[in-house]
């Protein structure tokens, strides 16, 4: 009997393995790894599958689901140890019961801990932080191609910086220990500004020292910011409610609405017109509504259902050096008008964006070489999505943008050599290392690396 096709969460990339396998173990994953012949090459594994590039997709492969890896191991006044099949999210909720959060409460909280060690993420850089959840994460236990275990820790700084970008290529990850906190008090607060306003203001802004994630609406030419920062002296009770109405509007009605908007009304003015007033009402309540001097950061982390339904949605990512923001928003603000005008497709949800600190924490961190500022579209997949996205790249690549290869959709192997250069070579070369008989290296890596 065939093995059923396996899709990643949004269900627009597609695996046909030739084994699908459930580990409940490291020894089941030693096992899996050593022996070619009942699981053959490529071997990847999946948490959630939330990737919107094809980095966990396997053609004829063996597929490992790693759900079940989902335990806990232990918790200190400052580590989480869990397997790596956990959730961000269920771990954000132990570490609360015990007044600890994580450093990045990054909105997925789909991530599973196995993702986070050994692949790229984002959120806002709260002040003197990261906003990569990998650069968090200071040990790691995987099991390589030959099913020997390997432990990486910050005594290998070199090795545990290729690991934190290496995407399942030079072994299986089974275990992660994060780096965490005390829980502190978060002040947030959005305001809005024309696309003008906000480039010539843009240096009073970034010297505010606060987080920076953006909602971008091209079409009405605005930018809605949310700003974050750490409040210790913050009196009362916390606010539990705006993140949740924030989530649910973000991660919910809004995905709906405006999927059904995209299929119920034919007309693209009278279409887009409405997804324009439903935007007009998503800035209103998050400048006036979405404000606290007293909110909990894991309040921020949203849980997706397992199966996708009508609420999900997709999106891509290119992060570009901040001095050159201005010029990048500018263009991107121009290109969604005029493809508009060329082609008849816009995206059918707003676009996003974060500020993230330089970091060198992963050798393919999109802000190695510096502070970023990103712009991510987001889309229910409305026709016209993927040809929108290719525009979008040779747009981004052009500009000097960066990657992030498990969430850039559609990204080619010559926009990602252009845009982490010599970095990605030292990646592939080491790769070889760890993977000589490439039984880790699925199609899309194999295109990507040039291999």
């Amino acid at each position: 009997m065939a093995t059923p096709a396996i899709t990643n969460w949004f269900g627009d990339l597609v695996s046909h393995p030739q084994v699908v396998v459930e580990a409940n173990s490291t020894d089941d994953i030693i096992a899996i790894l050593k022996d070619p012949q009942k699981y053959p090459a490529p071997v990847r594994a999946v948490g959630s599958n939330h990737s919107t590039a094809p980095c966990g997709v396997v053609e004829g492969g063996t597929l490992i689901k790693m759900s079940k890896m989902n335990q806990i191991l232990s918790i200190t006044s400052d580590t989480v140890t869990a397997q790596a099949g956990a959730l961000y999210i269920d771990v954000a909720k132990e570490l609360e019961k015990r007044q600890l959060q994580f450093y990045v409460n990054t909105e997925i909280g789909s991530l599973s801990v196995g993702s986070a060690a050994c692949a790229g993420t984002k959120d806002g850089s709260m002040p003197g932080e990261f906003g990569q959840v990998g650069s968090y994460v200071t040990d790691i236990k995987m099991v390589l191609p030959s099913g020997d275990l390997l432990h990486v820790d910050e005594s290998q700084p070199e090795l545990l910086q290729q690991v934190h970008s290496s995407y399942g290529l030079f072994g299986i990850v089974v275990e992660a220990t994060l780096r965490i906190r005390p829980i502190l008090p978060m002040a947030v607060y959005h305001e809005t500004y024309s696309l003008e306003d906000f480039i010539k203001k843009l240096p009073e802004l970034k010297a505010r020292n606060e987080s920076m994630m953006y909602y971008i609406f091209p079409f009405d030419n605005l930018i809605t910011v949310e700003f974050r920062r750490y409040n210790p002296g913050a009196t009362g009770s916390p606010n539990r409610t705006i993140w949740p109405l924030r989530n649910y509007l973000w991660g919910t009605t809004g995905p709906a609405f405006c999927r059904q908007v995209e299929n119920d009304i034919s007309d693209p003015t009278i279409r887009y017109g409405v997804i324009d007033g439903f935007c007009a009402m998503w800035r209103f309540k998050l400048t006036n509504l979405i404000r606290s001097d007293n909110s909990v950061a894991t309040d921020q982390i949203i849980r997706y259902p397992l199966v996708a339904n009508d609420s999900r949605y997709t999106f891509s990512f290119w992060a570009h050096r901040e001095e050159n923001f201005p010029n990048v928003l500018a263009a991107y603000f121009q290109f969604s008008k005029d493809y508009y005008k060329q082609k008849g497709y816009r995206t059918n949800m707003l676009s996003v964006g974060y500020r993230v600190a330089q970091d060198q924490g992963a050798l393919l961190s999109y802000s190695y070489d510096g502070n970023v500022m990103t712009v991510d579209p987001v889309s229910t997949a409305n026709p016209g999505w993927e040809a929108f996205l290719d525009a979008y790249n040779e747009l981004s690549s052009s500009q000097g943008g960066a990657p992030l290869l498990n969430q850039t959709a559609r990204v080619t192997a010559t926009q990602a050599q252009k845009g982490l250069g010599d970095r990605l070579k030292l990646f592939a070369k080491t790769r070889k290392t760890y993977d000589p008989g490439n039984r880790l290296l699925n199609d899309f890596f194999h295109d990507l690396l040039a291999e």
